[in-house]
């Protein structure tokens, strides 16, 4: 269940009649719990509760029912009951049917409402359905309710008006959406000057038949886009003609409505009869674009960015400068006064607004801190000189650009009567502006000068609706001379093996007469290179969008940084790493990064784990010190081994076994000894057991044909290759006897690092396997080498590199011997270092022995690692930074710094290592 439904289940159970037996359980039915579950609860068999009336889910709830008036005791019971703290209880709750009291004993948050009112705060009690929750979704139920009822709404006219639902005429139906939601505000902030005049005309008129209600809500929007002096020709009903003049575009056009059923009109008077005084255009707009997108409907409620990631971007970008000279400004009128006229030819462009979440933040900010400014000059009560229209946006999709221009609408409504007061609000709102500023189109594809030039006039084509938001809009008349312009935003991820086809051709409509590599960035990353193009042209500008962190490691960073860069910007801030995960079921959500980008000198920060650093350069890796672009080499610098891949199997699980099986494969199946190896892929390595593998070569074909299991393996890995749909699969069908991509190399022993392994980690899971063992592709070796070769990759210096440079999947390492070992910088190393290394490395491998059978999976838990292994690594790196500096390192910070001057200095020297072919 998504939040929308868990809302509905909740409000539903609140609406039937208290019954104290049955409520613990319909309490958690509505929370998505699982037939199975309730079963086992109604039955005691896991209801372990010491409390009369009570039900405990363990991890979970202790909820209770009580008599009457008995509800404080009831809690207090829960709180102090030994089984809340044994179960590990997250919440307590306890009602009486009349009243409802709970509390988050993690969080420390309460809940204390009569029982009708306990759905309002049903995103308290989200994390019981697995879903993280915000602090704005558990303040306030309005905006996933309304969002519910818009839903069905929808969902309803659609099917009772099919050709609504066609792709001509989608449109007019999300536009009619938008018109109802300013409807129902409206109504509710006095906009109407009548309170509900919109819902209880629609009731009243169409009371006697449902099938009226369209020709009714067209009257009244009919209304809305006539001028008072037009009104008598225009022949309105004397009902709709109590409405004011609205337009602003938004009304303009046809104003005919889809048709009503008695069950559409039921939900139109449910949603009329929600109090929109509630509305929060920071989360309602993004949460409503689903409810147009059948897509994405399964997540109904989902849709949500958080206020505080938003300022993640916006703070640094410059949010937090207008704040420092506000304090700077003291009581000075002069310089008070200065800093409203700066503010005022501020404009934020968001080119992937989406429904506008960034640009209403943005806005609400600068009203607050302008609001300051006019109080503190005495001007309390002075009319705004931050126009909406400095607040700019390009958007795909229709129907969340005009949400995101009515969210825009929304706040600036709230920001007048929070600072200048109702009466003020109300007089100055109608009739709407006609200017349109959030242009619908492809923001990869448009020209971002023309949507948001570097000064005077804006969009310089018209359109007949303006509110719709089309391609080509109206020209805005605003003089920004000098002005200061923000870009900022969340534009779509993409990996780059996810883009769809239109994608793939925006990237190389971009970037094909610039890189042959565009295949391999990320979608995000064209937006970076849209940014750069834009601030070349725009004095006074800066960037900032949030980004899949994958554009800043391995193989994206050489191709799209340097284009970047190209264009004389460099990165002015950026978040390093974390996950942007807001309300989401079972903690999903994407790895990100936020990079800020300025062509300007000025200090520069690096955010990481809620800390800040001022630093003098940062690279695109999003490290301190160095902008230097890692290219991936095919030969190691210095003189060092070479590292190759694994083997390939595809084979369909044919020629790989368990240890276990190795028996019967030289008993039972008489398989000749050596044509068994050792196999060691990932795992393997991780658990310290090698599997086995059947390795065949070409010279044992007669071997194969002579020993019916063999030959029964191979003829299974036929059939698998050719039934692949991979055409490269397919192709290895006639070499079935071995695997599909050989090593180009191996030997008796191999030092062996995973391709893939976790961050988490203080250091890399390197061993050493022997008798010539079978190297999977998921690994990496160097063969028949001396241990100093561990001791490197075993090192923290090691760790910080790659973590740095090469690629990662979602915040784990993907290890690469292009990008990882081969860039790898080490000092020349003496005899004496490398002897010295070798016992490091030994030490290391003892300690692991020592605590057999623990695996490397064990050893490296970081919270549990033994004392022993970890001081014999912290030899290993003492040892190894002295070759580096002479002493250890102070942090990773320092190792960084020195690296990135190593790598400089080796690869800039004449007949340098050689880069990787495209």
């Amino acid at each position: 269940m998504n939040p929308v439904e868990i809302e509905e289940a909740v409000s539903n159970l609140a609406l039937e009649p208290f019954d104290a037996a049955e409520f613990p359980f319909q309490f958690l039915i509505a929370f998505d719990n699982p037939a199975t579950t309730i079963k086992r609860l109604r039955t005691g068999s896991t209801n372990q509760s010491d409390v009369p009336g009570g039900v405990l889910q363990r991890n979970n709830i202790h909820i209770a029912t009580c008599a009457p008036g008995a509800v404080d005791d009831t809690l207090k019971a829960l709180r102090d009951s030994p089984k809340t703290a044994s179960a590990k209880a997250k919440f307590i709750v306890a009602t009486d049917g009349a009243w409802f009291q709970a509390e988050d004993l993690n969080g420390g948050g309460t809940v204390a409402c009569t029982y009708a009112e306990f759905p309002d705060h049903f995103g308290f009690f989200l994390p019981l359905a697995g879903i993280t929750t915000v602090k704005e979704i558990r303040e306030s139920s309005f905006d996933v309710k309304a969002t519910g009822r818009l839903n069905k709404l929808y969902v309803q006219l659609l099917k009772e008006n099919p050709d609504w639902a066609s792709i001509e005429r989608q449109h007019d139906m999300n536009h009619f959406m938008a018109r109802l939601i300013f409807c129902f505000f409206a109504e509710d902030t006095d906009i109407f000057l009548t309170e509900g005049l919109f819902i209880k005309t629609v009731e009243q008129m169409s009371a006697g038949d449902a099938a009226m209600t369209h020709e009714v809500i067209g009257e009244i929007f009919r209304a809305m886009d006539t001028k008072p002096a037009d009104r008598e020709a225009a022949d309105l009903p004397r009902y709709a003609s109590k409405f004011p003049y609205v337009n602003g575009q938004l009304f303009s056009g046809s104003t005919e409505a889809p048709r009503f059923s008695k069950v559409a009109r039921s939900y139109l008077m449910h949603i009329g009869s929600l109090n929109w005084r509630k509305i929060n255009p920071d989360i309602f707009g993004s949460m409503i674009q689903a409810v147009t997108d059948e897509d994405e409907r399964g997540s109904l409620g989902m849709h949500y960015t958080s206020v505080p990631n938003i300022l993640k971007v916006l703070n640094p970008l410059f949010l937090d400068d207008l704040r420092e000279k506000l304090v700077e400004a003291g009581d000075s009128p002069q310089k008070l006064l200065n800093l409203r006229k700066r503010m005022a030819r501020i404009r934020v462009f968001d080119p992937a607004c989406g429904s506008g979440n960034f640009l209403v933040i943005a806005y609400k900010a600068m009203r607050e801190i302008e609001f300051e400014i006019n109080k503190r000059r005495g001007e309390p009560d002075r009319r705004s000189d931050i126009p909406l229209t400095n607040f700019r946006g390009i958007e795909l999709r229709d129907f969340p650009a005009e949400i995101a221009r009515l969210a825009l609408i929304i706040a600036e409504y709230q920001s007048d009567v929070t600072y200048r007061g109702q009466k003020e609000a109300i007089a100055e709102f109608l009739p709407l502006g006609a200017e349109n500023w959030i242009t619908c189109g492809n923001a990869l594809r448009l020209d971002w000068l023309s949507v948001c030039p570097p000064t005077g006039t804006g969009v310089r084509v018209t359109s007949d609706d303006l509110f719709q938001t089309p391609l080509d809009q109206a020209e805005i008349d605003f003089e920004n001379e000098g002005g200061e312009t923000y870009i900022c935003g969340n534009p779509p991820y993409k990996g780059r093996n996810k883009k769809e086809e239109d994608q793939k051709s925006d990237l190389f409509a971009l970037l094909g007469s610039r890189t042959d590599k565009h295949k391999s960035l990320d979608y995000v990353a064209a937006w970076f290179v849209k940014l750069s193009d834009f601030m070349r042209y725009v004095p006074n500008a800066g960037g900032a969008f949030v980004a899949t962190n994958s554009i800043c490691q391995g193989e994206q960073v050489p191709i799209l940084w340097p284009i970047v860069f190209s264009a004389g910007q460099r990165i002015s801030f950026a978040h390093r790493s974390f996950r942007w995960a807001n309300l989401a079921s079972n903690n999903a959500g994407v790895t990100v990064v936020i990079v800020g980008l300025s062509s300007q000198d000025g200090p520069r920060f690096i955010y990481d784990d809620g800390q800040r650093k001022e630093v003098g350069v940062i690279g695109p890796y999003l490290a301190a010190g160095s902008d230097q672009v890692v290219q991936p080499l095919q030969k190691p610098i210095g003189d060092r081994p070479q590292m190759y891949i694994g083997n390939m199997a595809k084979d369909g699980g044919h020629l790989i076994f368990e240890q276990s099986e190795k028996k019967d494969l030289l008993g039972k199946h008489a398989v000749p000894s050596s044509l068994i190896k050792d196999f060691w892929g990932a795992q393997e390595v991780i658990s310290g057991v090698p599997r086995c593998c059947l390795w065949l070569i070409d010279a044992d074909l007669n071997l194969v044909l002579e020993n019916d299991f063999v030959r029964s393996q191979v003829d299974k890995v036929a059939k698998f290759r050719r039934e692949s749909k991979a055409p490269s699969t397919r192709d290895k069908a006639p070499i079935s006897h071995r695997f599909v991509q050989l090593s180009p190399a191996s030997g008796k022993t191999a030092i062996i690092i995973p391709a893939i392994t976790s961050e988490n980690r203080d250091y890399l899971p390197v061993t050493v396997a022997s008798d010539g063992a079978v190297i999977g592709h998921k690994c990496y070796a160097i063969y028949d080498q001396p241990l100093w070769v561990m001791s490197l990759i075993a090192s923290r210096l090691h760790w910080v590199w790659i973590g740095t440079v090469c690629a990662r999947l979602e915040l784990r390492f993907s290890y690469s011997n292009t990008m990882g070992w081969n860039t790898f910088p080490v000092p020349s190393l003496t005899q004496q270092n490398k002897a010295d290394l070798i016992r490091c490395a030994e030490n290391i491998v003892l300690a692991r022995e020592a605590h057999f059978p623990a695996t490397l999976g064990d050893l490296y838990e970081p919270n549990d690692m033994p004392e022993d292994l970890r001081r014999a690594h912290e030899a290993n790196d003492e040892l190894l930074e002295r070759i580096y500096i002479g002493r250890r390192f102070r942090n990773d910070t320092e190792r960084l710094e020195k690296l990135f001057e190593l790598y400089s200095k080796m690869t800039t020297k004449p007949g340098g290592p050689t880069k990787v072919a495209a």
